[in-house]
């Protein structure tokens, strides 16, 4: 299971790097946008458990 999970890290490690040029083309502000919308559905979220009252 050790080689199985320090295998599985190293090729993830190794396609992140080969991809990283693709990465920063197509994902360029994606996480600005996941902070400003995470942002967004927390804030929804606490204002229905307020308004609801629990």
């Amino acid at each position: 299971m050790i080689f199985f999970i320090l295998a599985f890290v190293a090729l993830m490690i190794y396609s992140y790097r080969k991809d990283i040029k693709n990465h920063e083309r197509y994902y360029k502000n994606a996480g600005k946008k996941v902070l400003i919308y995470g942002s967004l559905i927390i804030a929804i979220f606490v204002a229905i458990r307020f308004l609801a009252g629990n």
